[in-house]
């Protein structure tokens, strides 16, 4: 998997290791994977490490490994130990907490970069501002905040599975607390993604793109499928022994799953929150009900009060962040104050937008 990878062009080689839990596999294995990169790697080439964890059986060993490779680690914890243990035990039903933050500690020792990975459950949805701030007080201040939305075989919802009204309460909540005071100081990732909208024009969450074309999942035995949500029978795109990399980018099945994602409901057609979530992920509108593209998110009514409650707040910051750019290049001698810029030339700032729509709007 490796050298066939690294050997095609890319500007970075991104992997990111997942399970079930990827640390089972040891120190040995990612001792490997590291020195089969600089192997088939080029002089000059960046390689990017992303590592899914529970943390319990991180010890400083492995951690020393990934500061020296500079891993970006995602730690699941989902808020203080009565919240945590509630479905995060190990085999014996012990509850896994102090191990997680033993593993963070080990993390926090070797300069690891990290961040945390909330799965909003049943067991936390009604307790954004303790989640928000708990983690803050243990110096976290990079945070995901991911919806637990799972069905059984009929398309029910299981009972740690969140409502939409229960996902938007929650999303508002940390939104309310962030807004205060934190937004140069914490990194929310669905914030930063809007942000990043807003004043850049890309996407940086695959759920707010319209095609799901965005990476392959490879599995233990070498088959591919188009997603990690989505590793069925009818889904497997390949395996990587025998199918070459233009190969699998050319797939059928792999093209026909991306186009689904810009199949939404009619309702998005009309809605103005559409270039934020290019109606969500498609876990959330197949999983239930009809099990089918073309039917609401499962969560949609709760990003349309996160919008509607956030939008503004987030406009501003994003003017706010053109503006400084814009600002620092004239500083910096890039511009200087007799320089005109055109209406419809691109913006100095770099967002890709023209002139007039971008920092000439903000500085006039």
């Amino acid at each position: 998997m490796i050298a066939s990878y690294m050997a095609t062009a890319q500007p970075v080689y991104y992997f990111g290791w997942q399970g079930g839990e990827p640390t089972l596999m040891g120190l040995e294995f990612f001792l490997k994977v590291t020195e089969l990169q600089k192997k088939y790697g080029r002089r000059g080439v960046a390689v990017s490490n992303g590592l899914q964890t529970n943390a319990t059986l991180i010890d400083d060993e492995m951690a020393a490994h990934f500061s020296k490779y500079r891993f970006l680690v995602g730690v699941s914890i989902d808020g203080p130990g009565e919240i945590h243990d509630r479905y995060r035990v190990h085999s014996a039903g012990r509850g896994s907490h102090a191990d997680v933050l033993r593993g963070i500690d080990c993390l926090k020792r070797h300069n690891v970069e990290f961040n945390a990975l909330v799965l909003v459950s049943s067991a936390n949805v009604t307790r954004a501002k303790e989640l928000y701030h708990y983690l803050r007080d243990l110096g976290i201040y990079y945070h995901q905040y991911i919806p637990c939305v799972e069905f059984d075989n009929n398309g029910q919802p299981l009972i740690f599975t969140i409502s939409a009204k229960q996902w938007g309460d929650f999303l508002c909540d940390i939104f309310d607390e962030w807004i205060k005071w934190d937004t140069r100081r914490v990194s929310i990732r669905w914030f930063d993604s809007i942000i990043s909208y807003l004043v850049e024009g890309r996407f940086t969450v695959c759920q707010m793109e319209q095609n799901c074309c965005q990476y392959f999942l490879i599995e233990y035995n070498g088959d591919i499928y188009p997603c990690d949500f989505f590793v069925r029978p009818e889904l497997k795109v390949g395996n990587i022994w025998d199918a070459s990399w233009p190969e699998l980018l050319q797939s059928q099945i792999y093209s026909d799953f991306g186009a689904q994602k810009a199949q939404w409901h009619k309702e998005c057609d009309n809605c103005e929150d559409l270039p934020y979530c290019s109606g969500d992920c498609l876990k959330h509108r197949l999983f239930h009900g009809t099990k089918h593209p073309r039917q609401l998110s499962w969560l949609c009514h709760g990003y349309k009060r996160f919008f509607q409650r956030a939008l503004p707040g987030l406009r501003n910051l994003a003017d706010t962040i053109k503006k400084e750019r814009f600002e620092a290049r004239m500083q910096g001698g890039r511009l200087d104050s007799s320089s005109k810029i055109g209406r419809n030339e691109p913006c100095p700032c770099g967002s890709g937008s023209k002139y007039k729509k971008c920092c000439g709007r903000l500085t006039h």
